[in-house]
C-alpha cells in the first residue's frame, strides 16, 4: 500500500520528505511484525539482539561496549538488557581473567534453544517474500546503505 493511502496524506515538501516519511512509517510496521514474534518467548527485540551477537561470537566471551557497539538500536542501554537477560537465565556474567575491571558476557544453552526455536519457526525472508523478489530485497537493502553514507 502507498505511503500516502496509509498515512492518509499526500503532502509532502517533496520527495525527499516523502521518504523519510516512508521510511519511518516502514520502521514502525516492521517492528510490530517482529515484536509479535518476541513476545512469544517473552524477549525484546533488544534482548533478541544481544543474544544474537553472543551466539555470533560464541564460544568468545563478549564485553558490555562490544554488544554496544554491534547493536542495532544503538540508544540501548546494554548493561540493562543484559541484567534482564542474566535474570531469565539466557545468558551469564562472569570477572575477566585478564582484566579485573572487565566483564565477559556468554550466552547459555538456554538462550542457545531459544534462538535455535525461533530459527526454525521464524524466517524473515517470510516478512518480504510476498512483497519483494529477492533482487529486490537486494536492491533495497543497497539503497539504506547508500543512503546512510
Amino acid at each position: 500500500m502507498k505511503i500516502e493511502d496509509e498515512i492518509q496524506s499526500s503532502k509532502f515538501e517533496d520527495n525527499y520528505h516523502k521518504a523519510v516519511i516512508n521510511i519511518s512509517y516502514t520502521s514502525g510496521w516492521l517492528s510490530n511484525l517482529l515484536r509479535l514474534n518476541f513476545e512469544k518467548y517473552n524477549l525484546t527485540s533488544q534482548q533478541f539482539n544481544v543474544l544474537r551477537i553472543l551466539r555470533g561470537q560464541r564460544p568468545k566471551p563478549v564485553t558490555i561496549n562490544m554488544i554496544k557497539e554491534r547493536m542495532i538500536d544503538k540508544m540501548s542501554d546494554a548493561s540493562r538488557i543484559v541484567d534482564r537477560l542474566v535474570q531469565k537465565e539466557l545468558v551469564s556474567r562472569c570477572t575477566n581473567n585478564i582484566d579485573r575491571r572487565a566483564v565477559d558476557i556468554h550466552i547459555t544453552n538456554k538462550g542457545l534453544e531459544i534462538l535455535d526455536k525461533m530459527d526454525v519457526e521464524f524466517k524473515t525472508s517470510d516478512l518480504f517474500r510476498h512483497n519483494l523478489t529477492e533482487d529486490e530485497a537486494s536492491q533495497l537493502s543497497d539503497l539504506l546503505d547508500k543512503l546512510r553514507g
